[in-house]
């Protein structure tokens, strides 16, 4: 069976979703990076988009009547400002050494309101938060710790000089949030996936807590900083404790999450120069 046939693999939503919105993605210019073996271009390919596919290691993309060119997300990609209308990454930022330039790349080569698509392992489920307590690693009893020999691979070309990362930045819904909205995105919308058994049977037993020591953080915040209602802090509060506390966020097995582009990076930076404090960045 294909990984995209694969109700376990990420690569089957991403497709699926693909599919039931054909009709958005035909005619629109898509960047695919990393492209890997090229499932998710060839997706969006047959909606009729203009697909260009970019990756470190481009021998890996085995998809036929397509070509992905070798590039360095965080190097730059070789488009003007503004090219694409849509990015896919898939199963990529948590690779990335440096993720807020990823994030500011992705900002560049889309027009503006354009939609940033990111899969990534839900390192926000209970799995993965019992993981991180038990043993600092994504899947206890499955994987060891990050190390130099796992979480590090290399092309097949003895000649390659690029070293990519395995998941040794894995990254919670709340940290991609503030990348995001850093780099001129915000969410526009979660696309729930497969349910992780283990955060579903951990959640009746975590979550009376995970309410509790969520709204207790928020109202002390709140009244330290001497919000009102309605103030730009409140609001701002409330949506990262929604966010820790979403039952889908904490049992779904990935993160796929729809950005929208909202600003231009000189205005996100006029913002963050003008502002004292990291909480009025944006509102």
């Amino acid at each position: 069976m294909l990984y995209e046939d694969n109700p376990v693999s990420i690569k089957y939503y991403v497709k699926r979703y693909i599919q039931q919105h054909r009709k958005e993605f035909a005619g629109k210019v898509a960047i695919d990076t990393p492209a890997g073996s090229g499932t998710t271009s060839k997706a969006l390919r047959d909606t009729g988009a203009e697909v260009h596919a970019y990756d470190l290691f481009p021998e890996y993309f085995t998809t036929k009547g397509m070509t992905c060119e070798r590039a360095n997300l965080m190097a730059g990609l070789p488009v003007s400002d503004g090219f694409a209308d849509l990015v896919f990454c898939q199963e990529g930022i948590e690779h990335f050494s440096d993720q807020y330039r990823v994030f500011q790349e992705f900002n560049r080569v889309l027009k503006a309101g354009g939609s940033l698509f990111i899969t990534t392992p839900n390192y926000s489920n209970l799995q993965s938060k019992l993981s991180y307590f038990l043993f600092e690693t994504e899947y206890h009893l499955k994987t060891m710790p990050p190390n130099e020999i796992d979480s590090v691979w290399m092309a097949d070309d003895a000649q390659a000089k690029e070293i990519y990362f395995g998941h040794l930045f894995l990254l919670g819904v709340q940290k991609l949030r503030l990348l995001a909205k850093l780099s001129g995105f915000r969410i526009k919308q979660f696309i729930f996936t497969k349910t992780s058994s283990t955060s579903a049977i951990l959640l009746p037993f975590a979550y009376p807590f995970i309410l509790l020591t969520n709204f207790w953080t928020y109202r002390n915040r709140v009244r330290r900083d001497h919000s009102i209602p309605g103030s730009p802090y409140e609001a701002l509060y409330r949506e990262l404790m929604g966010l820790n506390s979403n039952v889908r966020l904490l049992i779904d097995r990935h993160l796929f999450v729809e950005f929208e582009k909202e600003a231009e990076l000189d205005a996100v930076r006029s913002k963050v120069r003008g502002q004292h404090g990291a909480f009025n960045i944006i509102t």
